[in-house]
């Protein structure tokens, strides 16, 4: 399996294990590696049976002020945002993440907050053959992700998880 890490993270496929097909024709992504592995699959020329999106990180309903504070706040005080990121991820679980830490770059953080997810390259992927699979957390405290459900169901498969949050555990 191909496996692509979220802001911040790294090696943190373990937590997904539920999730997640070991499978050398699977590729899966958590949050801002969600929008990674859809980008791969789109560029990839070789087989793929499944795309896994794993709380992928879904900002285009933000505003553009929201965007400016949130790299402002990350370029002025870089291990605070990082540290709050993490727990806002893990909530409403106590679950930490430090063991998989590993600091994003500002333009990372921009990368992931104005991705734009368009339906026309989740069809293509879906042309493909390939499945796609998304998972979020209804209590999630990064994205909206009730606006995410609404984006994602109307195009494939998508589990709505009660009682969890962004990393998708309790």
């Amino acid at each position: 399996m191909r496996y692509f890490s979220g802001f911040s993270l790294q090696a943190e496929q373990s937590l997904f294990s539920d999730c997640l097909i070991n499978s050398e024709y699977c590729v899966a992504g958590f949050s801002y590696g969600a929008q990674q592995a859809l980008e791969y699959v789109l560029a990839s020329s070789t087989r793929i049976d499944r795309l896994i999106l794993l709380s992928p990180a879904f900002f285009q309903t933000q505003k553009t002020s929201f965007i400016r504070a949130q790299l402002r706040y990350f370029e002025a005080e870089q291990d605070a945002y990082v540290e709050q990121f993490l727990k806002n991820a893990a909530s409403p679980s106590t679950y930490m993440l430090d063991a998989y830490l590993n600091v994003g770059t500002k333009e990372e953080l921009e990368a992931l907050l104005t991705y734009q997810w368009e339906s026309a390259k989740i069809q293509e992927v879906l042309s493909k053959g390939t499945v796609i699979e998304v998972f979020l957390g209804a209590e999630d405290k990064i994205i909206d992700a009730q606006e995410a459900f609404l984006f994602f169901k109307a195009l494939t498969p998508t589990y709505f998880i009660k009682g969890v949050g962004h990393l998708l555990k309790t």
